[in-house]
């Protein structure tokens, strides 16, 4: 018999022992995980200094802000552009403009692309930070490598509490 529990599909043997666990095609979205981020969106302006970007980044303890020319998506500045443009090349923070250092060729993922593909992504690529946006370009926010790994435990965690549950019974 075939039963679904928080999204998973397990199937039991009769007994109440279960016999499999699977995701059943079930997987969370990148939309979901916005869903439950509660910071509100960080972005610059590429006039910006990339000394107010970094500032923004070290007061909300986040690794990237998106750069935004009005509600366009223009680039991302991130904590490796800071380290590999800035710091590295013993450029001045204060004077420096964010237009100057960030990633223009942005990759970003659209809101119903499943967590396993998103974090696929990012790993091929070496991404920490991927921008969401919808079909018509607009900004939806962004996810981090983070986000992703800590819904990777989460589900694995179940898993195991499930597989635990079936050898103890």
């Amino acid at each position: 018999m075939k039963h679904t529990l928080f999204g998973s599909q397990y199937k039991e043997n009769g007994l109440g022992r279960v016999l499999f666990v699977t995701d059943g095609g079930n997987m969370k979205t990148i939309k979901q995980i916005l869903a439950e981020k509660t910071r509100p969106l960080s972005t610059v302006a590429p006039g910006d200094t990339v000394q107010h970007a970094m500032e923004l980044m070290r007061e909300r303890d986040i690794g990237a802000v998106m750069v935004v020319n009005g509600n366009k998506l223009v680039g991302i500045f991130t904590e490796r552009d800071c380290l590999q443009k800035v710091s590295s090349l013993g450029l001045n923070a204060r004077e420096l403009l964010v237009h100057e250092v960030m990633t223009e060729k942005v990759r970003f993922v659209k809101p119903d692309m499943e967590v396993s593909q998103c974090l696929a992504l990012m790993t091929e690529r070496f991404f920490r930070h991927l921008p969401v946006l919808d079909e018509q370009q607009n900004i939806l926010g962004i996810v981090s490598i983070g986000d992703l790994v800590k819904v990777k435990i989460s589900e694995q965690s179940f898993i195991i509490e499930q597989l635990e549950h079936y050898i103890a019974s």
